[in-house]
């Protein structure tokens, strides 16, 4: 019997767990598309970019993972094109047809139509995002040791983030952590106690999900860690090295890091279908893409509010649940199609239920909020909690034990060890322990 060909275009949280679902079931022959070959552990990836660990120990090669399962291939691929019409994959390096095609190619940075922006300011959304982020704060900070000029410095030492959600919050506890615990000592001509953070966020409080209660904890930890926070007005202009408020302030800054909005892969533009200004699919309760019932989208790709009547949000649970749901419809159509019920396959497919895990967000050392349905944490249990549930995530026993170990060397002698950076040609470079990810 010919097996039915999934295409799944995209290795992170949905793509994985829809392929390891579909793992070991000889009905179904797998393959799995993505421009990188690794899958990466993105809510820790602005870790990567504050020194605190290095890549190989929050990503993992997708073969490696997948060694196991034999009816599914992993291919390095960019996807540029789908054809519906004849059910078509088309990458730079070749054509592949399928049966069925699971979209989970994940989110992009957006700048809300402003993409010029792009140029002088830096995204976290890739490995390459995170070390170069990385290599721009140390190089900043070894340009401020050996500059005489105390307006140079000050803009040297200046690191300006755009967003005042998970990643912004994470970003800014990060960077005070770094400057004021871990590299205290490391510097002779500049003072690190002087190193300038400031979070800027639109609207009027932080982390708008969470509750009031965790907003205003979170603004007063920030604070304390000496984090500039600046509420209430949105940047209008972004140039070179500095950036325009609209209530008329401009802030000087070498860093300026974006993490105010996300859209959905250009992907989505290849299927006529309801997106919504992020370029989010809106999908059916299956997770079907409209008018393609065999093409489904999962992850960061999707906008749906599910049948329980939850919006369900961009969390790495949620990707995963939903990669999950994808295999059970497929494997649930096929089963259909062998009985009865062959011509109603389509109708009697399950809706998909998000199942709330909760939110989190960490401030620095030490300190985190945590709420899940009426249970609200903050401070060292909400940190602890987050340690755990993020170590408890990741893909594969050898990352869990390194980023432990990184972690307890770091929380006891203040010194993160992935401080390394070296310049090709004015780019940043991986260092040696950053080249293989197996």
């Amino acid at each position: 019997m010919k097996k039915h060909r999934v295409i799944i275009v995209g290795g992170g949280f949905a793509g994985m767990n829809c392929a390891k679902s579909l793992a070991g079931d000889d009905r179904f022959e797998v393959i799995l598309l993505d421009r990188q070959n690794h899958h990466l552990f993105q809510p820790l990836l602005y870790q990567v970019a504050t020194a605190s660990l290095s890549a190989v120990e929050i990503a993992r090669s997708l073969r490696a993972v997948l060694a196991k399962a034999v009816n599914v291939s992993v291919l390095l691929g960019d996807v540029t094109q789908i054809d519906e019409e004849t059910k078509t994959v088309i990458t730079r390096h070749g054509e592949y047809s399928y049966d069925s095609l699971v979209l989970a190619a994940g989110a992009r940075t957006s700048y809300f139509g402003k993409d010029d922006w792009a140029k002088h300011t830096f995204g976290l959304k890739s490995l390459e995002d995170a070390r170069s982020i990385r290599h721009q704060v140390l190089s900043a900070l070894e340009k401020a040791e050996r500059t005489g000029d105390k307006e140079e410095e000050r803009r040297l030492m200046t690191v300006a983030i755009v967003g005042g959600g998970p990643t912004g919050v994470e970003l800014a506890g990060a960077f005070s952590d770094l400057v004021r615990r871990a590299l205290k000592e490391d510097y002779r001509s500049i003072e690190v106690a002087d190193f300038r953070i400031v979070l800027i966020q639109s609207g009027d409080r932080l982390l708008k999900s969470f509750s009031s209660e965790h907003s205003e904890y979170t603004l007063e930890r920030l604070k304390k860690l000496g984090v500039e926070v600046i509420l209430g007005t949105r940047v209008d202009d972004v140039q070179e090295r500095r950036l325009h408020l609209k209530d008329g302030r401009w802030i000087e800054a070498e860093t300026m890091i974006w993490a105010a909005g996300v859209a959905a892969s250009e992907l989505t533009e290849e299927l006529k279908c309801p997106c919504d200004r992020g370029g989010r699919i809106e999908v059916l309760p299956d997770l079907s893409v409209p008018g393609h019932p065999h093409v489904f989208a999962a992850g960061d790709l999707v906008k749906l509010t599910d049948s329980d009547g939850k919006e369900v949000p961009g969390l790495a649970p949620a990707a995963m649940q939903m990669g999950k749901h994808v295999a059970k419809v497929l494997q649930e159509d096929l089963r259909l199609k062998t009985t009865r019920y062959a011509d109603r396959y389509l109708e009697l497919r399950p809706a998909y239920r998000y199942k709330d895990k909760g939110i989190m967000a960490i401030i620095g050392k030490n300190a985190a909020v945590a709420q899940a349905g009426k249970m609200k944490l903050q401070g060292f249990m909400a940190w602890l909690a987050w340690l755990f549930i993020h170590l408890a995530f990741l893909v594969g026993f050898r990352n869990k034990l390194a980023v432990l170990l990184s972690w307890a060397f770091s929380y006891l002698f203040d010194k993160p060890a992935a401080r390394v950076f070296s310049i090709e040609q004015g780019q940043p470079e991986a260092p040696e322990e950053d080249q293989t990810i197996s």
